[in-house]
């Protein structure tokens, strides 16, 4: 799968938003890198549709320049005025050569959607390998407004249920993509080694 990580120089903090080139021309997550628009450019000649995993402001915060600019749709699970297709638990979307479902994985943020492919999957910041808080393992924080540890573990748990043998790279909302062909381990390991983390209910970061 050609997977391209449009934010990988950003100097200011974001998200990674992957840019997936063919039929529909994806962009899951938008980030806040200026420039973002350019990079796209490098990449593809249109852009047919911007994918949101959730709506913090990290993920969202060039979406405008990104829609206005490629006259893209923009696919959510929760409500946004410039939503042009409401995703729901279990649909089904094309992401790159792969179709993958949506699934359904609040605590981080309850509009949080992972889309689980045949060979990938896009976790979003319910699941990510590298954070900063643990290096081969990690769970979206749940220390703010909104969010709830017992919700998030509840989604991991869900997203090991619904994740086939076949996915093999995971591509999270922060950090560097797990890839299981080049470790010893799988994305399913590394989902209940994040399990096991959140399920202890310590605090993910000290101040937290």
């Amino acid at each position: 799968m050609e997977v391209h990580t449009v934010t990988a120089d950003a100097t200011e903090f974001t998200c990674n938003a992957y840019l997936l080139p063919g039929e529909p021309t994806t962009l899951i997550d938008a980030g806040t890198m200026p420039g973002v628009t350019d990079v796209i450019a490098d990449h593809v000649d249109t852009l047919d549709r911007v994918v949101l995993t959730h709506q913090h402001g990290d993920h969202v915060g060039e979406l405008d320049a990104v829609l206005d600019e490629f006259d893209a749709e923009l696919y959510a699970f929760g409500d946004h005025p410039r939503r042009a297709v409401a995703l729901a638990d279990g649909d089904e979307i094309a992401v790159g050569p792969e179709t993958a479902e949506v699934v359904h994985t609040p605590g981080h943020a309850a509009d949080h959607v992972s889309l689980v492919g045949e060979t990938a999957l896009f976790s979003g910041d319910v699941v990510v390998y590298e954070d900063g808080a643990f290096d081969d393992g990690s769970f979206g924080r749940t220390d703010m407004a909104g969010q709830s540890r017992e919700t998030l573990i509840e989604s991991l748990r869900t997203l090991l249920d619904r994740l086939p043998a076949s996915v093999t790279t995971m591509y999270a909302g922060h950090g560097d993509p797990f890839d299981a062909t080049k470790s010893a381990e799988s994305v399913r390991d590394v989902i209940e080694r994040a399990l096991e983390r959140a399920d202890r209910r310590e605090p993910k970061y000290p101040d937290e």
